[in-house]
């Protein structure tokens, strides 16, 4: 990029915790609130990637969830918190923000903070957006290929830990041809020498405790949905995608060929595109 858009981290202070915001853009555009998966910080969402939808006229909202990064963390194991107190967050964040309204793109399993978000706060919601996600029925198909991760590392070495971390980013990738390495490895040492504690982010989002919303499910979304799959997904294959695409009323699927459970670099432009057209404006 030529110019620097982003405004820089912050510390706030939300919900009892603090957690790290960055945005990027114009706060005068639509606002987009990226939220991350699990075990990732806000990081994954690449500053690049953040800065070309910004370019695109949006205000682009990334954080650190709680357990990742520079945000608040729980011992390894007791996290304290659940689903519906990480969708709080993604309120006070937009709170914190003076936003009423955003833009909502959640990724893989909390997509299930979405579910709750579209369906308990519509009126905070704009639109929402689904990247490697699931509805979790039982019909769906199990993960494809080999998903053999390493043996867990020590977590005091934070060469093992990056090792295993690029690891697991190679076999959730999918034998996708987009796979980066270099760049995987680089993003992985940035995001260990960051955290608080990198030994919680390892276990404590597959800890907590996962609820949904006070009522209703998918079927009651009522926000405009974009669903985004990769093909080469090997932890939620495709058909995950497609079901989430019909459980929610008018959703649309978008799907990026030749990634995995990942967004690559060389997919950000219909990522972005699409993306940036299902925010065109904030319908009521």
């Amino acid at each position: 990029m030529t110019r620097t858009l982003t405004h820089g981290e912050q510390l706030l202070k939300i919900n009892g915790v603090e957690l790290c915001v960055e945005t990027f853009g114009d706060r005068a555009d639509p606002a987009i609130l990226l939220v991350a998966g699990s075990a990732a910080s806000m990081l994954w969402w690449d500053a690049e990637l953040c800065e070309r939808i910004a370019v695109a006229g949006r205000y682009v909202i990334r954080y650190d969830h709680r357990d990742t990064g520079r945000s608040t963390s729980y011992p390894p194991g007791e996290p304290a918190y659940s689903f519906t107190d990480l969708t709080l967050d993604m309120l006070g964040i937009q709170d914190a923000s003076g936003i009423e309204r955003a833009h909502v793109v959640c990724q893989s399993m909390f997509g299930g903070a979405g579910l709750i978000l579209g369906v308990d706060h519509p009126d905070r919601v704009a639109s929402l957006t689904f990247v490697s996600s699931s509805t979790g029925a039982d019909d769906l198909p199990p993960p494809s290929g080999d998903l053999t991760m390493p043996a867990e590392p020590d977590t005091s070495d934070a060469a093992a830990v990056v090792e295993y971390v690029v690891a697991g980013a190679r076999v959730y990738a999918g034998g996708s041809p987009y796979f980066d390495q270099s760049a995987i490895r680089a993003l992985v040492e940035r995001d260990v020498a960051r955290a608080r504690s990198y030994a919680s982010t390892l276990v404590n989002h597959y800890a907590i405790e996962v609820d949904g919303p006070a009522r209703g499910g998918f079927g009651d979304i009522a926000a405009p949905t974009l669903v985004v799959h990769g093909d080469h997904d090997p932890f939620l294959p495709l058909p995950h995608g497609e079901a989430l695409r019909d459980a929610i009323p008018g959703a649309r699927l978008l799907v990026l060929e030749g990634a995995g459970h990942d967004l690559p670099e060389p997919v950000w432009a219909n990522f972005v595109s699409a993306l940036v057209q299902h925010t065109k404006r904030d319908r009521p």
